[in-house]
């Protein structure tokens, strides 16, 4: 079932102009084990996949339902598609996440990364990906996030990297959703700062080819040079211009974005920093609300 148009309207409004930043709880498989461990959940707690899956959804039901996961400070947030099919209090979990939280729901849609070639890994292939659009678009979610990575400052790489995003954007555009376009920059890339301008280059060009009314959203690395991607955040088909934390810690990656009064914060392992599934409630509200309030006020 299609959304209300005035429900789409308003969550449109409130990624493109409202204040505070958007969650990434998207792990997917290959990371799910990782951040489980930096919560405390280590791999002898669960012992097939399903398992481990319910375990990142309490720790992501966790987050979602502290008192600190509000909308004054959440615009919103980026879920995995297990998360997208579970619930939270018997409500399936985007429902959730805009009736109760006021935080507009999106999908991770991509299957992981391509092997490196010309200094970039490129995303796997996405057969399945209308059939999951249209139930996404189903279970009312707004938008959608793929990640590509850029290790160097290939030319050709970049180009390739940027002409996947956008040609899978307008798959998902066509299917009435708003897609986050994420190629990262690696930040240990000796050559960053010169990747970063071709990046910027290639994703202008791509945007100025677009339709009018195509809108999307870019999550984009820190870049070395504060404001770069300030020209991309002020373009017509550009709804919101969000950073990835990219493995800097909350206080280096809060620093770097205070930097860049065009970008916002989707923040993952940033989010997530210094939560522990032992902590008490009020431990863990504490924890995660200090983590809120740093990447909230570097947002701003």
């Amino acid at each position: 079932m299609a959304k209300d148009a005035s429900v789409q309207q308003a969550q449109l409004d409130r990624i493109a102009s409202g204040q505070g930043f958007i969650a990434a709880l998207d792990q997917s498989g290959g990371s799910t084990p990782k951040a489980l461990a930096l919560y405390g959940v280590n791999q002898d707690a669960y012992s097939n996949d399903d398992e481990m899956f319910a375990e990142i959804h309490k720790m992501r039901t966790r987050i979602i339902t502290s008192p600190s996961f509000t909308r004054d400070r959440i615009l919103g947030a980026i879920l995995f598609e297990k998360t997208m099919d579970g619930e939270i209090e018997g409500t399936p979990v985007a429902d959730y996440l805009w009736n109760s939280c006021g935080v507009v729901p999106f999908l991770k849609v991509d299957k992981g990364l391509a092997d490196e070639q010309n200094g970039v890994q490129m995303m796997k292939p996405m057969p399945e990906l209308d059939a999951l659009l249209a139930r996404a678009v189903g279970k009312g979610i707004f938008g959608t996030k793929m990640r590509s990575v850029i290790k160097e400052a290939d030319a050709a790489g970049i180009k390739a990297v940027v002409a996947q995003q956008f040609e899978v954007g307008k798959q998902i555009v066509a299917a009435g959703l708003v897609p986050i376009i994420e190629p990262e920059v690696d930040i240990h890339s000796a050559t960053k700062a010169e990747a970063e301008e071709l990046l910027k280059a290639e994703i202008l060009a791509q945007l100025n080819a677009l339709p009018a009314d195509s809108k999307v959203a870019l999550k984009l690395t820190i870049p070395v040079k504060p404001g770069l991607y300030d020209e991309l955040a002020g373009h017509a088909n550009v709804v919101r211009v969000v950073a990835l934390s990219g493995g800097y810690s909350t206080d280096d990656a809060c620093a770097r974005l205070a930097q860049n009064p065009r970008m916002i914060a989707s923040f993952s392992r940033a989010l997530t920093e210094g939560l522990n599934v032992a902590m008490s409630d009020e431990e863990y509200d504490a924890a995660l609300g200090a983590n809120i309030s740093k990447i909230y006020d570097a947002s701003l």
